[in-house]
Order: structure tokens, then sequence, then C-alpha cells
């Protein structure tokens, strides 16, 4: 018994680590709650909440020998209770989630591919991601004073100019953008700090 606590010491593995629980047995009140402590955490759209609901349900099905198809009905259900309450909401997720990567200076076609790459419709990140040119000009203002190509460059930039054009590129800046801010002076965004 552990000092004072009245249980069992956990049982060690050879590597010093506690041994991890059991997973629970699913059910629609567990997957439910599990659903709602995750949405408490973290915005997610509809389909993260999905992908993150059956990676419980695999791992329980794995460990207690059951079918993790028979829990399809499930999780549709309680997805779309959490959509139909309001706690999952796409088009509030594209919007937040793409408002705060643009403040980062994140380009509009890595906006995009963010917001699809965590279950936003197509359509929707799209739409979610469309910024004016000047807004695009001044997050590969922010991306390249980050990463200090271009302007902000310690080096000659003359020599690494085409390598700053590239990693302008990589980051989804089109190629007339990129060109404008890396030979560009620099000091015309100083107010963005």
């Amino acid at each position: 018994m552990d000092a004072g606590e009245g249980r069992p010491a956990a049982d060690k593995l050879a590597n010093g680590r506690p041994e991890r629980r059991a997973p629970r047995k699913i059910t629609p009140d567990y997957l439910q709650r599990a659903a709602m402590y995750y949405l408490e955490r973290y915005a997610a759209p509809a389909a993260q909440l999905r992908r993150v609901l059956a990676r419980k349900i695999s791992v329980s099905c794995r460990h207690h020998g059951l079918e993790a198809s028979a829990f399809e009905a499930v999780l549709d259900d309680v997805v779309s209770r959490c959509v139909a309450s309001g706690l999952v909401d796409d088009q509030r997720f594209a919007e937040a989630r793409a408002a705060t990567l643009q403040r980062k200076g994140r380009s509009a076609r890595a906006v995009a591919a963010n917001l699809s790459a965590k279950g936003v419709a197509r359509d929707l990140a799209a739409t979610a991601s469309v910024v004016s040119e000047e807004d695009e000009l001044g997050a590969a203002r922010k991306t390249a004073r980050r990463k200090r190509l271009g302007p902000w460059t310690r080096g000659d930039r003359a020599a690494s100019r085409q390598k700053d054009l590239a990693a302008m590129a990589r980051a989804g800046f089109p190629m007339a953008i990129a060109r404008a801010v890396i030979d560009g002076a620099g000091d015309e965004d100083e107010s963005d700090h």
C-alpha cells in the first residue's frame, strides 16, 4: 500500500513507468462524456471530433475484443448531437482558425490547407481563407521577418535571393508577393511588430 493513500502501489513495468489503465468499454454515455471533455479543451470541426472518438472506440474495441463497426451508430449520434447543440460549428471553427493563422503570417493557401487537414470541407476552407492582396502582403512580410528572409537576412541578400524566394513559395505565397517582399526594403512595415 502507498503511504496514506489506502490503495496498492501501481504496478511498474521494467522501464519504471506505471502500467497503463485498460481503456473503458464503449457506451453511448461514455462516448458523449468523452466528446464533451474533448470539446471543453479544444475547438474542433465535426470531422476532427469524429476522428478522436473513433480512435477511442478503436482502442477500446481492440482491448476488449469487440468489433468497432458495432459502434458506428453511437458515434454518428454523439457527433450529430454535438453539431445540433451548437458545440461543434464548422463555419465558426474555420473563421476563427483562419483569423488566427492569418495573424501569425500564414498565406491564404497555407490557411486553406490547414483547415482541410483539420476536416473542414474544401469549399468552406477556401471561403474562410480568402484575404485581400494587402493582407497577403502583410502576412508575407511577417513570414519573411520571422524566417529572416530578404531584407531581414543577416547574410548577403543577393546570394540568398533564390533560396528566400523558394522558402516563400513553400510557405504558399504567390510569386509576385514573394518577389515584392524579398526584394523590398523591409522597413515599410515595422509597425506590425
